[in-house]
């Protein structure tokens, strides 16, 4: 049985001009012709079109693809191996891209997914994406860093000015406490050191108080969070660094 032109275009999904093109240079020559001298394809003519195809779709050049299927060395067999590496190959390199588009992706979400006037709403001038690169690469591989982007992505503008709010609120809490003279050891101080907590676990990823100790000695040790809490009223990244040890060591011997 043979097939017309036309009809090997619409099985391939390929133009006829590409296939007058491939019998030009070669590469696929019709092996009839009918009795007008128009070309007529065999099932042996498909499956080289098949395989022309294949190596194409990997972008091999046509000299290329026409000296791997000339090769006199090959049989089917060797074909047949060959593409599974090929595909073998291309299937990882599509899994190693796919990986970098969700991270992309994530970041994004990360970033905030909001427009510049929507984020200077929510946030003011504070900028939440100041510190996204170097949160990655610091907790880029934690379980933790996960979870705070699966989390950050489902989140609307009304979710980011709840959190955002809360936020605020908390601050005025803990800088009204400092001002009347609460010492970070006492039951307002450390329920508010846990508030923290719960704030971070309940939006982002889960905070156990041995990780809370450490974000407590990071509020205080790096510039920046310093600059952040000190912000709300001097002094506060301290004193809320010791309501969180204390806090820890109230619940560790519970």
């Amino acid at each position: 049985m043979s097939y017309s032109v036309g009809q090997v275009a619409g099985f391939a999904g390929v133009t006829v001009r590409t296939l007058h093109h491939y019998d030009g240079i070669g590469l696929l020559v019709p092996s009839e012709r009918s009795h007008a001298g128009h070309r007529r394809y065999s099932d042996a003519d498909l499956d080289r079109l098949q395989q022309i195809l294949f190596y194409r779709e990997l972008g091999f050049p046509l000299d290329e693809v026409a000296a791997l299927l000339d090769d006199p060395e090959a049989d089917p067999r060797a074909h047949l191996r060959r593409q599974h590496e090929l595909l073998t190959a291309r299937i990882e390199q599509l899994r190693k891209m796919a990986t970098a588009v969700e991270h992309a992706m994530e970041a994004r979400k990360m970033g905030i997914d909001l427009t510049p006037e929507e984020r200077f709403e929510v946030f003011g001038d504070k900028d939440p994406e100041q510190y996204r690169e170097e949160a990655e690469a610091r907790w880029g591989d934690t379980q933790a860093y996960a979870e705070s982007q699966r989390r950050a992505a489902t989140y609307t503008k009304e979710d980011w000015k709840r959190i955002q709010a809360e936020v605020d609120d908390w601050g005025r809490r803990y800088a009204a406490l400092m001002s009347s003279g609460e010492q970070p050891s006492g039951e307002a101080a450390m329920d508010l050191a846990e508030e923290h907590r719960q704030h971070i676990s309940g939006y982002y990823f889960e905070v156990p108080y041995e990780l809370h100790r450490c974000f407590g000695e990071m509020y205080v040790s790096d510039e920046r969070f310093k600059a952040h809490y000190d912000g709300m009223r001097p002094g506060l990244a301290e004193h809320l660094r010791d309501a969180i040890t204390a806090n820890a060591d109230r619940h560790s011997a519970e």
